[in-house]
């Protein structure tokens, strides 16, 4: 048997599970600008998330929509398409993972994922007043 064009990890739980974990980790992320977890599930969800910050930096409806879509929250939609993307200066890699040992209960592996890039959340309250003055 070969795992040729088997992609992804499972995690031990069935594809709802699985898809509602990586998308409140990537909700989580977009928030908070870093957060800490197994390595795994790091590693998983920068292959997402790279490829939504990559379709809100090109902006538009469609993407737009279709971020909405994968991340099942609105809000956080908006957020990352109005205030992360247009502060993200380079064209990939704009996450990074650094390791954070191991976990005291099952010695899992962490890891902390971040922005590479610094976020500033107040992006556009001051925008909108830049352009008041």
């Amino acid at each position: 048997m070969h795992r040729h064009e088997y992609k992804g990890r499972k995690f031990g739980r069935k594809t709802d599970q699985r898809l509602a974990l990586t998308r409140g980790l990537m909700c989580a992320l977009i928030r908070y600008q870093n957060i800490t977890t197994t390595l795994a599930r790091a590693k998983e969800i920068r292959r997402g998330l790279e490829k939504l910050v990559t379709m809100a930096k090109k902006g538009g409806l469609s993407n737009r929509r279709l971020i909405i879509a994968r991340l099942n929250d609105i809000e956080t939609a908006n957020l990352l398409v109005d205030v992360v993307a247009p502060q993200i200066k380079r064209n990939s890699g704009y996450l990074k993972i650094e390791r954070a040992g191991f976990r005291k209960g099952d010695n899992s592996e962490m890891a902390t994922i971040s922005f590479v890039d610094e976020i500033d959340y107040d992006y556009n309250a001051k925008s909108a007043k830049k352009e008041d003055k």
